[in-house]
């Protein structure tokens, strides 16, 4: 009878918590969702650039898959391969084949060689063409690609339940609560808990950077100072976001309850996995995704060794995400104290 009367007990409460019950049965239909759209996409076309090739050759790439643009001079299709609008060019010349590969994601390098090699097997016998490469090289490995998506998932991710449970726990004690009592205004007491968190995020920026790069050997062309300023904007972003969402939590399991609902999204739209795979429609998702933006500037500055006029957007993107979150927390507040 004591162990049915606990069992009832159990089932009466989860009933009765809704946001348990839908992460218990919602969630993971959500998450297996999202994969299958994600992985059953798109067949992914390498777009690649042509000067001075024969029209049976296109023919024969067109064939093999991929999408061919003709340019009139090398200089134009370098200037096209360096904007990210191809993935490789060819050029034909009285040599031979030159290839030039975009060179930041080794997963596409790869195959965009198989295609020229099936290609060219019957137009090559004797030696392989030129290749060279625009970012990167051919001894760049997958992590080197996703590393920098990494980096930022992970800051965003820690700094996000930091925060979240931290914010908990100031209301759960009261803290918070007192503190409203005071003539303290709304706006003040979240700009004191985010730079009072910011510190700690600063911190975790510049740590996970550092060993990313120094310890872990992961590639970088670029300078770490834009690798620090975009890692800490993504967890200023998950600062703000993780406050936030506590508002609306009033236990630490509820916060955990916020992970499939607003940080496994972001890992799929962030890059690890390849955006052009995936339905157009799905792809306009990551414009509004944090994490989507910063993974993009620090694949740009890590991999591309672009310079601010490159990932400037991204950074805009990122501060307004961070402002819109840390008004949308001063309103919050007001369940708490009226002003």
């Amino acid at each position: 009878m004591r162990i049915r009367a606990l069992a009832l007990r159990i089932i009466r409460q989860f009933i009765r918590d809704k946001r348990t019950l839908a992460l218990l049965f919602l969630a993971p239909l959500l998450i297996l969702s999202l994969m299958k759209l994600v992985f059953d996409g798109q067949a992914i076309t390498p777009e690649i650039g042509t000067v001075n090739a024969p029209q049976a050759f296109e023919d024969e790439l067109i064939a093999a898959g991929a999408s061919i643009t003709e340019y009139a001079t090398t200089d134009e299709a370098q200037l096209a391969i360096e904007h990210g609008d191809l993935n490789a060019f060819i050029q034909v010349g009285t040599p031979g084949f030159a290839i030039t590969l975009e060179g930041s994601d080794p997963a596409m390098n790869k195959a965009v060689m198989l295609l020229f090699q099936n290609t060219l097997q019957a137009k090559v016998s004797s030696s392989l063409p030129a290749i060279t490469y625009l970012h990167g090289g051919p001894d760049m490995a997958s992590f080197d690609s996703f590393g920098p998506v990494l980096i930022g998932f992970f800051s965003f991710f820690f700094v996000f339940l930091l925060a979240g449970v931290s914010f908990l726990r100031e209301r759960t004690t009261g803290t918070l609560e007192r503190l409203l009592a005071s003539p303290i205004r709304r706006s003040e007491v979240v700009l004191g808990y985010l730079a009072g968190f910011g510190l700690f995020t600063l911190i975790q920026a510049m740590l996970i950077a550092w060993y990313s790069i120094n310890v872990l050997g992961m590639y970088m062309a670029g300078q770490i100072g834009y690798v620090l300023l975009i890692n800490l904007l993504l967890s200023l972003t998950a600062l703000t976001l993780g406050t936030l969402l506590s508002s609306f939590a009033s236990n630490e399991f509820q916060i955990i309850q916020f992970i499939p609902i607003v940080i496994v999204p972001q890992a799929f739209f962030s890059g690890l996995f390849n955006l052009d795979a995936m339905n157009p429609w799905l792809q306009k998702i990551s414009y509004a995704m944090p994490l989507f933006y910063g993974a993009d500037a620090m694949q740009g500055i890590m991999i591309r060794g672009e310079n601010w006029r490159d990932f400037g957007f991204d950074v805009y993107v990122l501060i307004g995400f961070s402002l819109l979150f840390a008004l949308l927390n001063v309103l919050a507040l007001k369940k708490h104290r009226s002003m």
